[in-house]
């Protein structure tokens, strides 16, 4: 297992900042991420400081990628799927694991948007969005994981200490497995169905399809596509405040050692915000790496 001083996870303005400081005082830094920022959509930025022409955010990312390779960052390419802490903080993606000792959140708000009728309406009466908080409540009950891809399956590994009656509903998704869970998916029932709507009376009991078909069930954890900041945090015990991550003047979060910046703390969704967040907490976690 490779040991960092730094790992970030997101690689957009926020997390790219926040590598310059630290690559740059000589700590070791791991950057990981997709190119999934929603910056990549915006063809046009003409608020950002220092250039006279209009840009894209394609072409600002890919510059700071380079900047932040040029001075010594190692970046991968890749899903985070979990993290933890111990002595060190764990991140596991689908090809490894890396221990860090400083950790920054960088990944942005979730934009996933679940068309499924009810699904508001049931959270916290069947409806759950962290298997380590809340499996214990489904001890040999049937239960359901909302996703497709590695968290999907990463989630219901989790419930396996709890109960062995787990579905996936892809809710008509194709399944995307990395060899990592090629073996664990095996372990499960699949149901590819598109769901129409959740249903019951005070608490969740069924899932009804697009078909008219239904199938009853206890509880439905959500891990739809990739884990979000706010994902990490129900599951590190991080405070937040609706979708955002909340943190204090030094973009710390209540866990010693772990830091949040850019759009995943809510506030002015800004480049200018999210890159003076990233180099502040790049700033705070040299001052935590050195003091240990």
């Amino acid at each position: 297992m490779s040991m960092y001083d730094v790992i970030i996870i997101g690689k957009g303005p926020a997390g790219l900042s926040a590598a310059l400081y630290t690559v740059r005082a000589k700590l070791s830094t791991l950057v990981i991420g997709r190119n999934d920022s929603a910056l990549r959509k915006a063809g046009k930025i003409e608020n950002y400081f220092g250039f006279s022409n209009p840009i894209s955010g394609e072409y600002l990312l890919e510059e700071g990628e380079k900047q932040a390779r040029r001075l010594g960052a190692e970046i991968l390419d890749e899903e985070v799927i979990a993290i933890s802490k111990k002595d060190f903080f764990e991140v596991t993606t689908a090809h490894g694991r890396f221990t860090g000792k400083a950790l920054l959140l960088a990944t942005g708000q979730p934009q996933k948007k679940i068309n499924i009728e009810n699904l508001a309406d049931f959270e916290g009466k069947g409806i759950s969005y962290c298997s380590t908080c809340d499996g214990f409540f489904y001890n040999n009950l049937k239960v359901g994981v909302l996703g497709s891809k590695d968290f999907a399956i990463h989630e219901a590994v989790e419930l396996e200490a709890y109960t062995g009656h787990i579905t996936i509903f892809t809710n008509g998704k194709e399944l995307e497995v990395s060899e990592k869970y090629a073996h664990d998916v095996k372990k499960f029932k699949i149901n590819t169905k598109p769901i129409a709507k959740l249903d019951g009376s005070q608490f969740l009991e069924r899932v009804i399809f697009e078909d008219g078909t239904s199938e009853d069930i206890d509880g439905l954890f959500i891990a739809y596509e990739t884990a979000s900041s706010v994902d990490f945090a129900r599951k590190m015990g991080i405070v937040i405040d609706g979708n955002s991550v909340v943190v204090d003047k030094n973009q710390q979060t209540n866990i010693d050692g772990l830091f949040a910046a850019g759009d995943c703390t809510g506030g002015f969704k800004q480049i200018s915000v999210a890159v003076g967040q990233g180099a502040l907490a790049g700033r705070k976690m040299i001052e935590y790496v050195r003091s240990l």
